[in-house]
C-alpha cells in the first residue's frame, strides 16, 4: 500500500514539474510576442517594411511555418539548448506578424480581448487538468474540425465571403476552446511519465508552443468579435 502510495505521490511531482515548465515556457514565448507586436508597431521603418511589401509579410509568415515544423518533427534530433531558441525565434517572428492588430484595433479592445481570452483559456485548462474524463477521442475530432476550418479559410481567402468568414471564426473559438483542454490533459499524461531530463527539456516546449498556438488563435479569432477598430 505504502508503494502505491509513493508512486502516485512520484508521479504526481512528475507531472507537476513538467507543467510548471510547460507553462513558465508558453508564458516567455506570450510576453515576446506581445513586446515585439508592440515595438514592431511603433516603429515606422520596421512597419513601412512588413507592410510595404507583401514579399517580406509572406517571407515571415512562411518562416514560422517552417519553424513550427521544424520544431514538432525534427525534436529527436534537436538538443534541448537548440529547442528553446528555436521557440523563442518563432515567438518573435509571430509577433512581428501580429503586430498589425495594433494598427487595426484600439488599444482598450485588445486589452479587453487578451483578458477574455487568458479567462477562457485558464477555465479550460484548470478542466483539462481536473477532468477524470478521457478527451482523446474528443481531441481527435477537434484536430479534424481544425483541418476543415483551415481548408475553409483557404477558400475564404478567394472568396472573401463575410458571412463565411464569421462561422469560421464562431467554430475555431469552440475548436481552440476545446484543444485547450484536450492538449492540458495528454500534457498531463506526458508529465507522469519517467524519461530522461533532455527528453522531458525537449517535450516541455513542444508542450509550451501547443499551449501557446491554443492562446494566439484562439486571441486572434475572439479578437474578430470583441476588438474595436481604430477609426
Amino acid at each position: 500500500m505504502k508503494d502505491v502510495t509513493y508512486k502516485q505521490s512520484k508521479s504526481v511531482d512528475l507531472q507537476n514539474v513538467f507543467l510548471a515548465k510547460v507553462y513558465g515556457w508558453m508564458f516567455i514565448a506570450l510576453l515576446i510576442t506581445a513586446f515585439t507586436a508592440l515595438f514592431v508597431s511603433r516603429d515606422e521603418g520596421f512597419k513601412n517594411l512588413l507592410f510595404g511589401n507583401r514579399y517580406v509579410f509572406w517571407g515571415v509568415l512562411i518562416a514560422e511555418l517552417i519553424l513550427v515544423f521544424v520544431i514538432s518533427g525534427a525534436i529527436q534530433r534537436l538538443s534541448p539548448v537548440v529547442t528553446k531558441l528555436l521557440f523563442i525565434l518563432y515567438s518573435i517572428l509571430n509577433g512581428i506578424t501580429m503586430s498589425f492588430i495594433f494598427l487595426v484595433y484600439t488599444s482598450s479592445s485588445i486589452s479587453l480581448t487578451f483578458f477574455i481570452t487568458a479567462g477562457t483559456f485558464g477555465l479550460m485548462s484548470i478542466y483539462g487538468y481536473l477532468t477524470k474524463k478521457d478527451l482523446t477521442k474528443f481531441g481527435n475530432i477537434l484536430i479534424m474540425a481544425l483541418l476543415g476550418i483551415i481548408i475553409a479559410f483557404v477558400v475564404n481567402f478567394f472568396l472573401k465571403s463575410q458571412t463565411l468568414q464569421y462561422i469560421i471564426s464562431i467554430i475555431g473559438i469552440i475548436v481552440f476552446v476545446g484543444l485547450v483542454a484536450y492538449d492540458t490533459q495528454k500534457l498531463k499524461r506526458i508529465g507522469q511519465m519517467e524519461l530522461d531530463e533532455n527528453t522531458k527539456k525537449k517535450l516541455s516546449i513542444i508542450g509550451a508552443l501547443s499551449l501557446y498556438l491554443d492562446f494566439i488563435n484562439l486571441f486572434l479569432l475572439l479578437l474578430q468579435f470583441f476588438g474595436g477598430r481604430r477609426s
